[in-house]
This record gives C-alpha cells, sequence and structure tokens, in this order.
C-alpha cells in the first residue's frame, strides 16, 4: 500500500513515524504547508500530485476541519483511491455523500480513530453487529470534557480553572467551544448510531447540551446527594424508532462512568446476546490515534471497507423520559415540571429529552444535568 498523507500535525506524524518500518504501507507522499525534508517521502503543497499519481492506492486524511479537507477527499474518492480518516467531523457532516460515493466508485473507506481516538471503538461495533442487533450506544467520548469534569470532583477547581489547567496539559483547545458545547461529542455517537443501526440519522433531530454552564457549587451538590457528573452521549434503537442525544448526566459511584478518570474515555454497547460491553482507553494523543488510522491501512489490505451499507435517512425521536437537574430561571413550563429543589436549582418530573432540550434553547444560560438510567 502506497499512502497519500493529508497533514503533517499531531495524527500525520504519528502515522509517518508508525509505519516507516513496515514493509507493506509506505507513505509515499505528504502534503505538508511547512518546508520539512522526509528520508523517504515526497513533501508537497499540491494535493493534485497525490490525486494524479497511479501509484498511490490510498489517501490517508489527517488535517482536520471541514475545509479543504472535504474537497480532498470526495476528489480523492473520485479518482478511485481507498480513504482513511481520522476526522469526525468530516465523516458526520458528509456521511450522506461521501458514503454512498464510496460505495459508487468501488473503493474503501475507514474512520476508526474518528470515534473514540486509540480504542478502536468503531471496529469493536462492526465486529458486534455481524452476529447481533446493537440496542444502545454511547457513553463517555470527549477526554476534555471529561478532565474537567473530574478536576471539578476531585480537586474542588471551579469550571474556568479546570479548563485552564486541561489547556495548559494540552487536552483541550485555545477556543475549546467544539469540545465543552458538546459538539464533539454529539459528532461521534451520530456516527456511532449510523454504523450501530445501519442507518443515518438526521443531525439537526439529535440535540446537544454541553458543559460550559456548570459552576462548582453545582458539582458539590451533586457530590452530597452522591452524584458524579459526566458529559454523556446516547444512541438508541427500538422497535424500529431512534434516539440521540448529548448532555451532562449524573451518575452513582457504582456505574463504570463514575470511575472514568482524567481525559479517559468509556464507550459502550448493548448488544441483544452480548449485553453491555464497555471499552475504556485514552480517546486522543498521536500515537494512540495514528495506530488506529494504520490499523485502518492494514484493514484494507485485507479488504475491509467501510462498517456497514450506508442506511435509510431517519430522524431521532427521543420521546424517553428522564428526571433532570435544572439551574436557570423558571418559567411556566418548569415550575409546572417541578417535583422538588435542591438549593437554587429544580429536580424535574420525568420529562421526555426533546422537551428539555426544547426548554434548554430558550433558556441558553441555564444549566441542566440528567439522571442517569440504569445503563446505557
Amino acid at each position: 500500500m502506497k499512502i497519500g498523507l493529508l497533514g503533517f500535525g499531531v495524527v500525520g506524524r504519528g502515522v509517518y513515524d508508525i509505519t516507516a518500518d513496515m514493509d507493506d504501507i509506505q507513505v509515499a507522499k505528504v502534503i505538508c504547508l511547512e518546508d520539512i525534508t522526509l528520508p523517504d517521502a515526497e513533501v508537497t503543497k499540491d494535493f493534485r500530485s497525490i490525486l494524479t499519481d497511479d501509484s498511490i492506492d490510498t489517501v490517508v486524511e489527517a488535517m482536520g476541519g471541514l475545509h479543504p479537507a472535504y474537497e480532498f477527499v470526495r476528489a480523492a474518492i473520485e479518482a478511485g483511491k481507498n480513504i482513511v480518516t481520522s476526522n469526525k467531523a468530516l465523516v458526520c457532516t458528509y456521511y450522506d455523500e461521501l458514503i454512498p460515493l464510496a460505495e459508487k466508485m468501488g473503493v474503501q473507506f475507514r474512520c476508526t480513530a474518528a470515534v473514540g481516538g486509540g480504542i478502536g471503538w468503531l471496529s469493536e461495533l462492526e465486529r458486534s453487529r455481524r452476529v447481533q442487533p446493537i440496542e444502545r450506544v454511547g457513553g463517555i467520548m470527549n477526554g476534555t470534557c471529561n478532565y474537567i469534569l473530574d478536576s471539578m470532583t476531585r480537586l474542588g477547581l471551579g469550571y474556568d480553572e479546570a479548563l485552564k489547567q486541561a489547556q495548559a496539559l494540552g487536552y483541550a483547545e485555545a477556543k475549546p467551544a467544539t469540545d465543552v458545547e458538546g459538539i464533539d461529542t454529539w459528532h461521534k455517537v451520530i456516527l456511532s448510531s449510523n454504523i450501530a443501526f445501519g442507518v443515518s440519522l438526521d443531525s439537526t433531530t439529535v440535540p446537544v447540551a454541553g458543559i460550559s454552564k456548570i459552576t462548582a457549587e453545582d458539582v458539590t451538590t451533586f457530590t452530597e446527594h452522591g452524584y458524579t457528573c459526566k458529559l454523556i452521549s446516547t444512541g438508541k434503537s427500538s422497535d424500529g424508532k431512534y434516539s440521540a442525544y448529548v448532555q451532562p448526566t449524573l451518575v452513582t459511584v457504582g456505574q463504570p462512568e463514575a470511575a472514568v478518570p482524567s481525559n479517559y474515555n468509556l464507550i459502550t454497547l448493548v448488544g441483544k446476546y452480548s449485553g453491555r460491553m464497555s471499552f475504556f482507553g485514552q480517546g486522543a494523543g498521536r500515537y494512540p490515534t495514528a495506530y488506529n488510522v494504520v490499523q485502518d491501512c492494514a484493514d484494507l489490505l485485507h479488504g475491509k471497507g467501510f462498517y456497514c451499507a450506508y442506511g435509510e435517512k431517519v430522524a431521532a425521536v427521543n420521546d424517553d423520559l428522564l428526571t433532570y437537574y435544572v439551574r436557570g430561571d423558571l418559567d411556566a413550563w418548569l415550575e409546572d415540571n417541578t417535583s422538588e429543589r435542591w438549593g437554587s436549582a429544580v429536580i424535574t418530573k420525568p420529562v421526555s429529552v426533546s422537551a428539555m432540550h426544547n426548554w434548554l434553547k430558550e433558556h441558553p444560560d441555564a444549566f441542566i444535568a440528567a439522571f442517569a438510567e440504569n445503563t446505557l
């Protein structure tokens, strides 16, 4: 396999390093905007030099972002080249376009590192769905949020202090909104649900609530009542209906999610026969992520394409009834659905996920956290 590598940042450099001593996988050309020299690969700023090179059969996209990553990946597919990417935003945003196009062109497309970094979650999900219906997927999918929430819980830090610490350690970006507002997790649960259930979820029907409005007082209140707050994603399939959402969630000490430390992930599937299976590990990092990119390249050599056939477009219903902790301005709807008060916050009666998130849209400064169900 000869690879055209798009990007030479954290993940791209890791892919190059891992493949350096491999006999059957070679990085032949690298797109890099900086002037660098590599001993065994051509460095170029011109994507067309990869696109028109017939010796390159696989393009590895490690640029991140949507543009020009989308344009490059689409062009590579149309040129008959296989694709491996770690870009969850790209795959989720253009799922309805890129996956059918890869099928049409007869090329292979893998993106295992897009969810879970070094865990290999999507490849395990692929193996599981071969022999059983998947009923549920989700869990802790973002290391930045987990680090912040873990630091607030264990160390008593405020949100701003925990975020600055995460940024200093390289766990959070200078502009962290994609992580802390739940968008990164949102992309991951949509992609996971698509593969688990063999559908294409309408992303506009998948609500998301992040952690940026949480306070130290919230965390103290949770601890006093025996709960830990985590940002948890959920995707469900039941009787032909689908649910998917991302929200802060209160878990008790006995639940596995409560013990997940630092920037780790814990991603779970519930299968008809296997029951619950959870996968724990680093959700990011140069070599853990690059390892799964290279594993995808090895899978291509063995004829493995995408994890499932492209499925029908479906809407998430999100009619699960959950109880919520809500700190925000009371209005008539919230008053009518309040069962008790925890200080300045209220605990709701069971309300649907969709109703709670619709309320949150009208009260963007509020903070909500669902009480976890017994299992993911």
